[in-house]
């Protein structure tokens, strides 16, 4: 995809939203900034169902190239001065290999946390040929996902495809309503033709449950454009890795899969895998489940409970305050790197900015333009 100054646009077309732009921090005075950070009970929800029929080879692979991109540019979000949470649940639907009796839809993943894991099923998606019916798998992602009643969440569903809306037993239009009773906003991600999607009912199923309707051309290639600071915050990526102090039936299993979803995001070049870098870097990336740094962090945390046979080789054998020590040695480690990636990822943006030409039509800018939009209503800013 010509990706051209897509940060120059989104920019300008949400400064009234922005409120401010924060001032130039140095590396000390963010790492002190984050000493004490300001936690959040709001999530963003996002549930995508993406059409995984033969001709969507390119929005699949829009939507494994631009993952970290999005997950980045959720990552500045703020509500009443803190950061919310982002959960992101996939589907895929119009797909021969799913069940025909369950309408060709298939639960991937999920409402995660788990940026890793969500960057792992994105990766396992193929295509085949299929019926694609629309009105039902918004419905299925209405009924099993666990949207809650936090009236200050954002709760947001994708659908992207390029077959008629209206296909299937169930109707978009019963659908759509459903999702406004339940505070969910559904976006609608033609791909191909802005006037065939309105034609084929695309724009009507966003105007009933108020969201955004748009057409991509989802067989672009996501192209980037390399800056001076790539290889530094690349370097700085492999620093955090071994900040990570497995533990628990999961925790080498994890670790792995770390690593292999590192390179997966080289996979699609080294500016992907520096935009998967800063998403590690931000509060959004959180390991709790396997790795002692972040289990650390929370309340219920208590290092008595610790089993030896769950700790690393490196602190078997070890009592309690030396764990402690080494942990809290590793935490502050990790919070001086994510500062820096931090420091060098602002760098970086300028400088994609004065390089970048005004293109955007692909998937990550119709999903930034529409959350946007949305969270202006919710107070959401960015910063």
């Amino acid at each position: 995809m010509k990706t051209a100054f897509k940060i120059v646009f989104t920019l300008i077309c949400f400064t009234a939203f922005i409120s401010c732009k924060a001032e130039e921090k140095t590396g000390e005075q963010l790492l002190a900034a984050n000493e004490t950070p300001k936690t959040s009970k709001q999530y963003i929800k996002v549930a995508l169902l993406l059409d995984t029929s033969n001709s969507m080879d390119g929005l699949i692979d829009q939507a494994k190239s631009q993952l970290w991109k999005i997950v980045n540019e959720l990552s500045y979000a703020k509500c009443d001065d803190a950061k919310p949470n982002l959960q992101i649940a996939i589907y895929e639907y119009g797909n021969d290999n799913l069940n025909s009796k369950e309408g060709y839809i298939r639960q991937v993943l999920s409402f995660s946390e788990d940026l890793d894991e969500i960057s792992k099923q994105l990766f396992s998606l193929t295509t085949k040929g299929g019926n694609e019916y629309c009105g039902q798998v918004i419905l299925t992602a209405l009924d099993q996902l666990n949207w809650k009643d936090n009236p200050d969440d954002l709760k947001l569903i994708f659908i992207a495809g390029n077959e008629p809306f209206d296909q299937g037993e169930i109707q978009y239009t019963s659908a759509t309503k459903n999702a406004t009773t339940k505070g969910v906003t559904v976006n609608t991600i033609f791909c191909g033709n802005y006037e065939q999607g309105i034609a084929s009912r695309w724009k009507n199923g966003a105007d009933l449950a108020g969201g955004n309707y748009i057409a991509i051309n989802h067989n672009e290639a996501t192209t980037y454009i390399a800056t001076p600071y790539d290889d530094a915050i690349l370097n700085y990526n492999k620093k955090l890795n071994k900040t990570y102090i497995a533990y628990g039936k999961l925790g080498q299993q994890k670790m792995k899969l770390q690593a292999n979803q590192d390179m997966e995001a080289e996979s699609y070049g080294e500016s992907n895998a520096v935009s998967r870098t800063v998403s590690k870097g931000s509060h959004l990336y959180k390991n709790d489940s396997w790795d002692l740094v972040d289990a650390s962090k929370k309340e219920s945390f208590n290092y008595s409970s610790l089993k030896e046979e769950d700790l690393p080789n490196e602190l078997k054998g070890k009592n309690k305050e030396e764990i402690r020590t080494y942990i809290s040695k590793k935490k502050t480690e990790r919070k001086r790197i994510q500062v820096e990636i931090e420091v060098l990822n602002k760098k970086r943006k300028a400088f994609i900015e004065t390089q970048q030409k005004d293109n955007t039509n692909g998937l990550e800018s119709a999903m930034i333009k529409a959350i946007k939009t949305q969270a202006k209503k919710k107070n959401y800013k960015w910063e």
